[in-house]
């Protein structure tokens, strides 16, 4: 489907003109039809030959409804600009132009329509002219003009087959994979519960899925789909849709939501973009100004921060952090549009650059403006770094929906930049799009932080191999799988190594001091004199202190069965070899036999026991103990 929209003045015909086209008037509100005006969104359908389907959105021509105009044409395919030939140019003509100018819409037709009540050729002539002087140096001068009368059905067929031919000259919609839903309306049905709509772009959405809604995280799923008024188990990207969610109210939503795939997007409070003040606004843009952000079919109050001057005089374009009062969901790229507060007027417009910016720009940082002008300009590995600048350490998927770019042409560019070393690739076996990477600038910072974490804890812990993984996670504030590939690749590069839960920088030994020295042989002593009644670990403790007893115990020199049962390595294993002996020899043994065997005490031969149950040595049946394997 495609999905056009109307602009235009107040009573020029927008919605009549929908009529005859559809054969369905728009306005659906009461007041709308006892007001003979249209107030909020309206909506109809066609078909076109060789276009298929076209949904119609009709908006609110009064200027005390603009903003609800702009809820509807932030996602269409083409405008259709309507002037009445009775009475021209008008001041709603004039915005809803310049907002289809900074919003760059693809295609746009000039509808002079109500030419029965102005049917001399020189007076069309001359309001087309005038239309023709103010379109001039937009994004429509070059618009065809076509002359219609709805009420005598003049013209009807040329617009039909005008509107066929430019929709034919615009590709289709690109699935991205990652859909997203603006909502518009929002509404419940008998039988049905909450229904929503918008138009669908980036991706398909299913009957069945589970759905997000943004910036709320609410959960749903999708219980029905309808697009061109037909149920549809599958909804494109590009189609007017309408989606019947189960497990959310009606009062949990309102426009300018998003429904999107769980995990896809996040709502941002800030947003770097390049905006353009209108040539004839009233007044320059100071810095910090507040104002209105229209996105999609969202509405927020937001600060306006001018990032390279102190003020922008009307026509110019800068680069801007939009500071919303609510979080935004957002794409590079997409078109935005700020009015001001009171009185209610347009101020201009412009794209978006980064939805989700690390945090607020210094506004005079030759280097912001430097990465901003790049992004401006970017091509498509400019635009996967500056996400993976964006993102820190996060899997390609993620930067992929970062980015902006079509999912193809975003991986194409991936390889280069690992090859350069403007990437970096963290673990392997993954699949493609769950392959985690860095930027080089975040891995140097990264590597040089975990680089400073090993040498601070083997500073103050000497004694000990080691820093436990889990501790040195925590300290780098990384998911466990991020962790994993961080650690795999600090090894290869040489800068830590790792035995069992401990990460240690290869070139650490465990030296010992005299003093510690004279008081290991002294403790080893005790343990060769009662090999099998060893002195507890809180005499050890006594004896050498806890970090030299950790040391032995980490450097297996000593092994501990408990907490507080430690025995020599070599007693331990000369003790394990008997039972294992008597066990084999008699199939099964007692605590008791085991206690007199070593002629020692159930203080010492439990734990020893239990320790080697835990080990897979032996296993417990009852009051004996059996081999395992």
């Amino acid at each position: 489907m495609r999905v056009i929209g109307t602009a235009g003045h107040v009573d020029h015909g927008k919605s009549t003109l929908i009529a005859a086209l559809t054969g369905t008037h728009p306005d659906r509100l009461k007041e709308e039809r006892e007001r003979e005006m249209t107030i909020d969104l309206g909506f109809g359908w066609m078909d076109l030959p060789k276009v298929g389907p076209v949904g119609i959105i009709d908006v609110p021509g009064h200027r005390d409804f603009i903003e609800n105009m702009l809820a509807g044409v932030g996602g269409i395919d083409a405008a259709l600009l309507v002037v009445a030939a009775d009475e021209g140019v008008m001041p709603q003509t004039r915005e809803h132009l310049s907002i289809l100018d900074l919003l760059e819409i693809p295609a746009t037709l000039i509808v002079l329509t109500k030419t029965d009540l102005a049917s001399e050729e020189e007076w069309l002539d001359l309001v087309e002219a005038d239309i023709r002087r103010l379109a001039a140096g937009t994004a429509i001068e070059n618009a065809p003009c076509v002359r219609v009368s709805a009420k005598t059905g003049a013209g009807l067929e040329m617009l039909r087959e005008s509107l066929a031919e430019l929709l034919l000259q615009e590709s289709d919609r690109p699935d991205l994979g990652r859909p997203r839903l603006p909502i518009d309306r929002v509404f419940t049905m008998a039988g049905f519960g909450t229904v929503v709509t918008g138009t669908l772009s980036d991706g398909r959405l299913t009957l069945g899925d589970e759905v997000e809604i943004l910036p709320s995280g609410n959960r749903a799923r999708i219980r029905g789909l309808q697009t061109h008024k037909k149920q549809e188990s599958v909804a494109a990207p590009g189609s007017r849709t309408a989606v019947n969610l189960a497990g959310i109210e009606k009062a949990a939503l309102a426009r300018g939501d998003v429904v999107t795939r769980p995990g896809t997007y996040a709502g941002s409070r800030r947003l770097d973009a390049r905006f353009r003040l209108l040539k004839d606004a009233s007044a320059p843009l100071l810095h910090g100004v507040q104002a209105k952000c229209f996105l999609g079919a969202s509405e927020s109050p937001c600060r306006v921060r001018l990032l390279g001057q102190e003020e922008l005089a009307p026509g110019e374009e800068a680069f801007i952090q939009l500071e919303p009062s609510r979080q935004l969901v957002a794409v590079r790229g997409d078109h935005f549009i700020l009015r001001q507060l009171s009185p209610g007027q347009t101020l201009g417009g412009g794209r978006i650059l980064d939805p989700a910016p690390v945090g607020r720009h210094k506004r005079f940082s030759e280097a912001v403006l430097r990465s901003l002008e790049n992004l401006a300009q970017a091509s498509p590995a400019t635009l996967v770094l500056q996400a993976a600048l964006s993102s820190g350490a996060s899997s390609l998927h993620e930067i992929v929906a970062r980015c902006g770019l079509p999912a193809e042409t975003a991986m194409a560019v991936v390889p280069e930049l690992i090859a350069n070393g403007q990437l970096v690739a963290l673990g392997d076996g993954a699949p493609a799009e769950e392959q985690i990477v860095i930027a080089m600038a975040h891995w140097n910072e990264l590597r040089n932080r975990a680089k400073g974490l090993l040498e601070t804890y083997h500073r103050e812990f000497p004694l000990r191999r080691g820093i436990p993984r889990e501790e040195l996670k925590s300290r780098l504030e990384l998911s466990s799988r991020i962790f994993a590939g961080v650690v795999e690749r600090l090894g290869e590069e040489g800068l830590l190594a790792v035995s069992g839960e401990v990460v240690f920088a290869p070139d650490h030994q465990v030296v010992f001091d005299e003093a510690q020295e004279a008081g290991i042989q002294a403790l080893l002593k005790v343990f060769a004199d009662h090999p099998h009644s060893p002195p507890t670990a809180e005499h050890c403790r006594t004896m050498v202190g806890g970090e030299v007893l950790r040391a032995l115990i980490a450097s297996r020199v000593l092994v501990a069965v408990s907490p507080d049962v430690l025995y020599r390595v070599q007693d331990y294993d000369a003790m394990v070899r008997t039972i294992r002996r008597v066990l084999e020899e008699k199939s099964h043994v007692t605590m008791a036999e085991v206690r007199d065997l070593f002629q020692t005490s159930r203080k010492y031969v439990q734990p020893l026991l239990e320790h080697l149950d835990s080990e897979g040595v032996t296993v417990r049946e009852g009051d004996v103990r059996r081999l395992k394997n």
